[in-house]
């Protein structure tokens, strides 16, 4: 076990916060050409299209790729548990501000336009309150954009790893985030992204072989979409309007 994940293995935000810091060192600062994450960083494109002057909370931000991305369209603050990424972020976005932190203990403004929270859902332990909690954050009419794992094709990948100690993994499916969301959004669409999953039918659909034979028959973006829509997309990707 990394040192410093020992260290605070009786404390499970100071656990988390090890893992998060662990896990973004070995992947998320060498990594970025992941199909899911490069589909995540399209759909926020396409919606803030035009736009521009916007005050824009990313929480759950990482290392802050987002956050240079999500410049093009107004001013950012990123937030994130793993204070140690956060510290690099700073240097390679210095346009962004970034707070770290326990996020359903910080105090944020409440007048965001847009909060983006990227695959960050599945690892908070009351995800009621943490919808609540972002709902503060907005201001009426603002936007959340949101993705989060895809419950039904998450248990249908055989290389998801084993959680970590102290990691926590809740996925939801499209049902559960919708009942999250009903009580303080209008929901402006709700899709999955990102085709996946290689156990039982999904291993025969999403197969190299029918790959290229829907490609010659229909075209290999029409495929990828068919199939996100669906409800095979890795991802569930949310656009909603505070009430």
């Amino acid at each position: 076990m990394n040192e410093s994940i020992e260290r605070t293995s009786n404390d499970p935000i100071e656990l988390q916060r090890a893992n998060w810091n662990s896990w973004n060192v070995c992947r998320e600062e060498t990594i970025r050409d992941q199909p899911s994450s490069l589909d995540q960083q399209e759909w926020l494109a396409k919606w803030l299209e035009g736009r521009s002057g916007l005050k824009i909370l990313d929480v759950g931000c990482g290392t802050g790729w987002t956050c240079k991305q999500l410049l093009n369209y107004g001013s950012v603050v990123g937030t994130d548990l793993a204070d140690e990424i956060l510290e690099r972020a700073k240097e390679r976005v210095p346009d962004a501000k970034f707070v770290a932190g326990d996020f359903m203990e910080l105090a944020l403004d409440t007048d965001f336009d847009v909060i983006v929270c990227l695959e960050v859902l599945s690892h908070v332990a009351d995800q009621q309150a943490f919808i609540e909690k972002l709902t503060t954050h907005l201001k009426p009419g603002g936007e959340l954009l949101m993705a989060t794992q895809n419950a039904p094709v998450l248990r249908r990948v055989s290389w998801v790893e084993p959680a970590p100690p102290g990691w926590l993994r809740r996925w939801v499916d499209r049902k559960e985030l919708r009942a999250l969301l009903d009580p303080h959004f209008d929901i402006e669409q709700l899709r999955t992204i990102t085709p996946a999953g290689n156990v039982g039918v999904l291993r025969w659909i999403n197969s190299r072989k029918i790959e290229s034979l829907m490609g010659l028959l229909i075209g290999s973006s029409r495929w990828k979409t068919a199939r996100e829509a669906v409800g095979i997309g890795f991802t569930l990707m949310v656009r909603a309007e505070k009430r």
